[in-house]
């Protein structure tokens, strides 16, 4: 019987594929782990536990979907004692129309409004976020995106994890909630049943979390100022990730959450779709240069699909790809649905070969530049720090 010997870019897929097989077992492995803890008692209040009084701080530009109900749900907590800072830079930001009426709405809870025309770096929201810090009451923080929603006992399931002493910062996993749009529910797919994935695959692999990210972010202030406040993170892009990372760096543990948040997602044309993937792309190429190229071997059904065509359809091909289909399948329903609790998986799982197939090809073109476009501007990413690629627009307050 003659075998036909497997060509170079027959072996080159195959091989993809099959790291990407063995990367989704691999996370529903990392999941059925952060099951057990949360299922053990992780971040639940127990009776009894402290409940110190906390600052939210939440910069605000722009308009998001669904924004007063997202920012609504924080006045909605049940927590004994804790105050929210809204902050614009513009004061011509309509989302300071939105924080004020519901600081009217809402006279019991303590709600500040801020405008802060000055510019302290390059990512406006850090330079909010640095100048609301000496204005906190408290001395625990908590910093989340404008399109976050949350549950009402959010407060007291992020602060049971971070009275531990030795946690240093609690940050959450979150599922996004699409629009109608195809790219929209593409982009919810990717939260979560990529990016929480891969969330929890790093906690396996490296035994901890060693970032952050925007969905939570709850410290101390003095655990802040340990690593020079957020004015050390002022032209970063990843803010949320390099304040995890230099946490870490100075021997404090990060946390991940046993609750869950949302975020909405606008109904994105293409062409926003692409620049926010690709933008999220170069961050995450930028935080973790190593982590980001292996990352390329975990888009298991594209690779498959590469190696029937190149193979000719033989037979181990094909079995190659089911299997590919049922692993990818499989981890997105237990990590989005079962872990997240994200019941869109159920609905849009027909879009999740799609969806790979725009991961692989956004994950390649993250090497063909550093240009990220954030809130209209245009900027450079170099080693993870932002840098303008056209003069700042003049604001409405020069």
């Amino acid at each position: 019987m003659h075998i036909h010997p497997i060509k170079v870019p027959e072996a080159i897929s195959a091989f993809a594929a099959l790291c990407g097989i063995i990367y989704n077992l691999g996370c529903l492995l990392a999941a059925a782990r952060f099951t057990r803890r949360r299922r053990a008692g992780l971040s639940k209040p127990a009776a009894g536990r402290p409940s110190p009084p906390i600052s939210i701080l939440k910069p605000l530009r722009g308009m998001d979907p669904e924004m007063y109900e997202s920012l609504r749900s924080h006045c909605l907590l049940e927590y004994p004692e804790y105050e929210i800072l809204f902050a614009v830079h513009d004061p011509q930001d309509p989302a300071l129309v939105i924080a004020e009426r519901l600081q009217a709405e809402f006279p019991q809870r303590n709600v500040r409004v801020l405008t802060f025309p000055k510019i302290l770096g390059t990512n406006i929201k850090v330079s909010n976020l640095a100048q609301m810090v000496p204005l906190a009451k408290y001395d625990y923080l908590l910093v989340n995106d404008s399109d976050i929603r949350v549950g009402a006992d959010y407060l007291r399931r992020i602060m049971a994890a971070l009275v531990d002493s030795k946690v240093g910062l609690v940050t959450c996993l979150y599922r996004g909630v699409a629009e109608r749009t195809i790219s929209s529910r593409l982009e919810a797919l990717c939260v979560s049943t990529d990016f929480g994935a891969g969330v929890l695959m790093a906690q396996a692999l490296e035994g901890e979390i060693r970032f952050g990210l925007g969905s939570t972010l709850a410290l101390r202030k003095s655990d802040l100022e340990r690593v020079g406040g957020f004015e050390a993170l002022l032209d970063y892009l990843a803010d949320d990730y390099e304040l995890g990372a230099r946490m870490a760096q100075s021997g404090r543990q990060v946390e991940l959450a046993g609750t869950i948040v949302e975020t909405m997602l606008p109904g994105y044309c293409w062409r926003e779709f692409v620049r926010h993937q690709l933008r999220w792309a170069r961050a995450i190429r930028a935080s973790r240069p190593r982590g980001y190229l292996t990352l390329g071997l975990t888009f298991a059904i594209p690779w498959a699909v590469l190696a029937v065509a190149f193979a000719g359809g033989a037979v181990w091909a094909w079995t190659l790809l089911v299997s590919a289909l049922v692993a990818r399948l499989g981890m997105a329903f237990v990590v989005g649905e079962c872990v997240l609790g994200d019941r869109q998986v159920r609905t849009f799982c027909w879009l999740i070969p799609l969806r790979d197939f725009v991961a692989l090809g956004l994950w390649a073109a993250a090497y063909a530049g550093r240009t990220v476009v954030w809130r209209g501007e245009r900027y450079l990413l170099r080693k993870g720090r932002l840098v303008r690629a056209v003069p700042p627009r003049p604001s409405a307050a020069a």
